[in-house]
């Protein structure tokens, strides 16, 4: 590699032919401010807070340093007094139109604009002039945009585009500028899938998932409802960052006693659902194998992935399993099996999520999803909002014992908690279909199927017939895949597993914000999806056809595997949807 000699605040260093200035001094140690900048995905240069001060040879300037490249002897400067008031006005300039009610902001202490004022001082602006007023866009399930707190960086454009959906852009010019949809459009009459990666990005208060923790604490308030709660895989691997522990700690033990304390009656683990998800699922694919179903067979798990499949190939749609996702399957059985077991009507129950994807608030409002005759899920929380349930009632988080989630609804194997990963669902499913079809005892480990890039590829023997598989996570890669379906299917898959955010679950848009410069410094989806790895490998039961409390539902409820009943509360049906509605 072509390395150039430059010279970062007197300090000489060696950096690879090619960086920014920006990337220079990350590899120094130094962090160069930022407030529109995410790397291979929205460099710009826009926000002009990352500017530094370069000689090349010609006397000192100032240049944007996400974006201008090193060049052999020059000398940087970082932090001078003129960068400094530099940012100080451009910090004033982006608060003059800025909506500063921090004190109700969802982000107010994680917002990156708030931390940069803090750091320099800005507690006012000396500009005065028009100030656009935005109304709210509360159109969609699963966010609000507040244009009122938006500082067009452009990240959720870039981040929406990344998505290949792009729904989002910036409309009109000048003063007049806003980010929104085409036309004005609200967002629900537009092709978004709700991924709510757009809000994970946000640097400010300006895109948020749809607030519903009211709902919950009305539900616990009511004597007359019995109000459990349901927690996905991938939450216990990234609730105890909204705490300030470490990237990648498992917290599940200390959530369990935390629901416990906000008063729900009981907590469930929704990985005994995804046990539950993959006998279905590895069900369905053996029955499409042997009696020439429609192949491949794409999961069903993600209803960021289904949305984006119903807008935009809606011709495929037979393609996908009907199973219900494990947070839908967890309700049905709720509202159906267990209350009935409890002697509760169904009515009085109050299901609620607690999820890694905004997306599944959008989902629990989806026809065909209750089993019961009522919803299968009532409310749905990201885990930034069960993490501000936790602070308002004033539980020390990471003081807490660790507590098991209620039996037999808390019941799982290592093969329901990599689900959280992408590359889970289908190592779960091929480890049954393994067990089924090769009488295999030991679970399959899928390493070609593991890890964080966006399309991984694989073959497996199920009874001597190869089964060709392939993975997809984020809907560029579900694009790429389903192109792939539409001319022929040319490398032959049979099973695909797709989810609609990059890395899966562990990367969902309701998982906690992290601020920028982690983002693009860590590898966050691969640390997260290790400690769903490291439980899974630490179980006894690693398999979901072995899980006790399956069998136990089959031979109870549903009258073995396959039958009509199991149909009825654990499958559902898609529709392709209109990408405009004007």
């Amino acid at each position: 590699m072509e390395m150039v000699n430059i010279k970062i605040n007197g300090i000489a260093v060696s950096v690879p032919k090619g960086s920014t200035v920006l990337e220079a001094a990350r590899q120094t140690g130094i962090e160069i401010p930022t407030l529109c900048y995410m790397k291979d995905i929205n460099e710009i240069g826009a926000c002009r807070i990352c500017i530094v001060e370069v000689n090349e040879g010609r006397g000192f300037r100032m240049v944007t340093s996400c974006v201008y490249p090193v060049s052999e002897g020059m000398e940087v400067l970082t932090n001078t007094e003129k960068i400094q008031k530099n940012r100080k006005t451009t910090l004033e300039l982006i608060l003059s139109t800025h909506d500063k009610s921090c004190l109700s902001c969802k982000r107010s202490t994680n917002c990156e604009l708030q931390k940069l004022c803090h750091d320099y001082g800005v507690d006012q602006t000396n500009f005065e002039g028009a100030k656009p007023h935005y109304e709210k866009d509360l159109s969609a399930a699963h966010l609000v945009r507040d244009n009122n707190k938006c500082i067009l960086c452009r990240r959720c454009v870039a981040t929406c585009q990344q998505q290949y959906v792009s729904v989002i852009g910036a409309n009109d010019r000048g003063m007049d500028t806003s980010i929104g949809q085409p036309f004005d459009l609200p967002l629900n009459n537009t092709p978004c899938i709700s991924c709510g990666q757009c809000t994970a990005v946000c640097p400010t208060g300006a895109l948020t998932e749809k607030d519903d923790t009211d709902k919950v604490w009305a539900a616990l308030a009511d004597p007359e409802k019995h109000v459990v709660v349901q927690t996905a895989p991938s939450v216990r691997a990234t609730l105890g960052e909204c705490f300030d522990m470490p990237i990648g700690t498992n917290v599940e033990g200390k959530m369990v006693a935390g629901l416990r304390r906000l008063g729900f009656d009981k907590v469930f683990d929704t990985d005994f659902a995804a046990d539950l998800t993959i006998v279905e699922e590895a069900s369905e694919l053996v029955d499409r194998i042997k009696n020439g179903g429609v192949l491949p067979m794409i999961t069903s798990c993600s209803p960021g992935w289904v949305k984006f499949c119903e807008f935009y190939y809606p011709d495929l749609l037979p393609h996908l399993s009907s199973c219900k996702s494990p947070q839908q399957m967890a309700g049905a059985v709720i509202k159906t099996y267990y209350a009935e077991k409890m002697g509760i009507d169904p009515k009085n129950i109050v299901s609620v999520s607690v999820m890694p994807c905004t997306a599944k608030k959008f989902e629990i409002g989806r026809e065909d999803q209750s089993a019961a005759g009522v919803p299968d899920v009532d409310i749905a929380l990201t885990t930034r909002e069960l993490a501000r349930m936790f602070s308002r009632l004033g539980i020390n988080f990471a003081a807490l014992p660790d507590e098991e989630f209620d039996s037999p609804l808390g019941d799982d194997t290592g093969a329901a908690v990599i689900f959280g990963a992408t590359g889970g669902v289908m190592e779960a499913a091929v480890r049954t279909a393994n067990a089924w079809l090769n009488g295999a005892t030991e679970p399959i480990e899928l390493e070609a199927v593991r890890g964080t890039q966006g399309l991984k590829e694989a073959t497996v023997d199920l009874n001597g017939t190869e089964l060709k598989i392939a993975v997809a996570s984020g809907a560029a890669a579900a694009k790429v895949v389903m192109d792939m379906l539409k001319a022929g299917n040319p490398k032959g898959w049979g099973f695909i597993e797709i989810m609609g955010c990059p890395g899966g679950c562990v990367n969902g848009g309701g998982q906690p914000i992290q601020p920028q410069y982690v983002r693009d410094t860590v590898d966050l989806k691969a640390i997260r999806a290790k400690a769903l790895y490291d439980q899974d490998k630490s179980m006894e039961l690693r398999m979901s056809h072995e899980s006790p409390v399956i069998k136990k539902l089959y031979e109870e409820w549903y009258d073995g595997f396959g039958g009509h009943k199991a149909h009825h509360d654990l499958h559902t049906s898609y529709v392709p949807r209109k990408k405009y509605n004007f």
